[in-house]
């Protein structure tokens, strides 16, 4: 840059004739916005002094800005400016960097509009632009189209058979992701970094644990350069997996470690109430010299909160905020999550109410949850008033404020508030869970019969009942809010999703294979109760990732140590 500062200064003092002048400030833009050594500010300021950008020019900064840390909206407002002067006319390059640019952003109207004018244009049959696209709609989560347009594309390179296993992978559609891998593979088209690191995120998201141990083996056995994006895939894959050692094992061996390395590592330990490695390695990262960043914060903080360290999560604060770091949303509903879990509800409702940004409906839902678990039915009420308010269609927290009348007896309230959610045709979200057998990712849902073996995981469950009763186990029916018979109330215990893919893991799988469910809601008390028996009773190791941590039942014990 400085040698850059020194060329410009004497363009300025021998003046060129303003064409040759254009072209050679074009290449200053080019050079501050885009080389890893540049200044986009610089750029910015020589872009803004040119007469008459070039469309180089206007591509080496749009794709400059793209490039940043932190996304701004600025290359969707420098293509306007373009658009707006028609001349220079843009090309495939401005159009694929500008769809880059609202991918980041996930700005879905701006996108469509540049879609738009990709057909005007008539650059839709260009394959760098359907690439982009393909990857745009993707980030976009509009799945459909994003295959669409990939099926149209005539021959399809890396780049767009990794945007739309990303694509997949971004939304849980896990088969699909490992589907169109297999695909690609079968196209004669080899992997790169880019694309094992979606099909690893993808695993990581479903817990599918034997798929991600055969693309790391792959990786390995095809000499893809396992960089430090990979790396850390890997150690998040396996961390939320269940195999926490594992994730432990690649973190050490890996040589350089940045802050997104030691975040998901810290977030790993944080999930399984792995409290003291998490604290110890942020104690590690800080002694490397790497800086934390909000996704480190978070971890250390959700490992306070996970173990009830209530002392130690308010130091973790307090260093926070004197290093001049800003907490965002996440950070807060960190310490209300560590407040209502140790049972502070008085603590964090004025730390609520006093926070200097407006709570979000997540922050107010985990005080509501504090407030019904401790049975506190006048903040409760605020709570669940200001959060409906809030979010007036999220079934959540209509389930949660009838669970809070509930476990006061409060029936009348109990149902006002299903009546609510009847009447407005709110539906609570089903419970989900899903289990990998053979590759596959096999999902259930509460009360759902429609898996091709239902018969024999029917089989599985009154067998599982007979015997989870001979125990000694008394079904948690008080949980069950429905107006039914006791009865009716068991058998909807017996029907929760995490139930049906547990039963499935026994069927389909011998000891010593460890069952493992991944489930998209918390684990009741009666399920988590009756995983405990089941892990005792059938001898197997069962592991189960709710939305919040793991619990790893052995011989009728939790590793959460009943406290989640």
């Amino acid at each position: 840059m400085r040698v850059l500062r020194q060329i410009h200064s004497h363009l300025l003092t021998h003046p060129l004739p303003i064409s040759s002048l254009s072209f050679a400030l074009s290449k200053l833009v080019g050079f501050a916005a885009l080389s890893p050594h540049g200044d986009i500010n610089y750029a910015k300021k020589v872009f803004y002094q040119i007469a008459d950008p070039n469309i180089f020019s206007y591509n080496s900064l749009i794709r400059g800005l793209s490039q940043l840390q932190t996304p701004s909206p600025e290359p969707i407002f420098i293509f306007k400016k373009l658009v707006k002067r028609n001349y220079p006319k843009s090309n495939t390059f401005t159009l694929a960097f500008v769809l880059k640019a609202c991918s980041i952003l996930m700005a879905a109207e701006e996108g469509q509009q540049v879609h738009s004018r990709v057909i005007r244009t008539g650059f839709d049959s260009s394959p760098f632009v359907q690439t982009s696209l393909v990857n745009f709609y993707g980030k976009c989560e509009d799945i459909k189209l994003a295959r669409k347009l990939f099926d149209e594309i005539p021959e399809r390179n890396v780049v767009a058979w990794s945007s739309m296993i990303s694509g997949y992978s971004r939304i849980g559609m896990v088969n699909e992701a490992f589907g169109l891998f297999r695909e690609m593979q079968k196209a004669g088209v080899d992997p790169d970094e880019v694309t094992m690191v979606s099909v690893i995120s993808a695993c990581a998201m479903s817990g599918a644990l034997d798929v991600g141990r055969w693309v790391h083996a792959y990786i390995e056995k095809k000499f893809i350069e396992n960089d430090l994006e990979v790396s850390t895939a890997l150690v998040n894959m396996y961390a939320k997996c269940g195999r926490i050692e594992k994730a432990r094992e690649i973190f050490e061996a890996m040589t350089v470690k940045d802050t997104k390395a030691w975040s998901s590592m810290m977030v790993g330990f944080a999930i399984h109430g792995l409290v003291d490695d998490a604290l110890m390695a942020f104690a590690r990262m800080e002694e490397a010299q790497v800086k934390p960043n909000h996704v480190a914060f978070i971890g250390v903080l959700s490992a306070c909160a996970h173990s009830g360290l209530v002392s130690e999560g308010r130091k973790y604060w307090s260093s926070m905020l004197d290093s001049g770091f800003e907490p965002s949303m996440e950070h807060y509903g960190c310490m209300v999550d560590l407040f209502c879990r140790a049972d502070l509800i008085e603590e964090a409702y004025t730390f609520v109410e006093t926070m200097p940004i407006s709570p979000n409906p997540a922050i107010w839902r985990t005080l509501l949850v504090g407030c019904k678990k401790n049975k506190i039915l006048d903040k409760g009420e605020i709570v669940g008033e200001r959060l409906l308010k809030l979010e007036p269609l999220n079934a959540e927290n209509y389930s949660i404020l009838a669970s809070l009348y509930a476990s006061v007896s409060e029936w009348v309230k109990m149902s006002i508030v299903r009546k609510q959610m009847k009447d407005k045709g709110i539906k609570a979200v089903p419970g989900c869970s899903a289990i990998e057998v053979d590759g596959f990712v096999h999902e259930f849902v509460m009360g759902d019969w429609s898996h091709p073996e239902s018969k024999d995981i029917r089989e599985v469950l009154r067998d599982v009942s007979r015997r989870v009763r001979d125990a000694g186990h008394e079904p948690f029916i008080s949980a069950v809010l429905h107006n039914v018979g006791d009865e009716e109330k068991e058998n909807a215990l017996c029907e929760h999703s995490e139930r049906l893919a547990i039963a499935f893991g026994l069927l389909k799988t011998k000891a010593p294979v460890v069952i493992r469910v991944v489930k998209n809601l918390r684990v009741c008390g009666d399920c988590h109760e009756v995983t405990k028996i089941i892990s005792k009773l059938y001898e197997r190791e069962i592991i189960v990732r709710d939305r919040v941590r793991f619990h790893k039942f052995v011989n009728g014990a939790c590793s959460c140590r009943e406290f989640w």
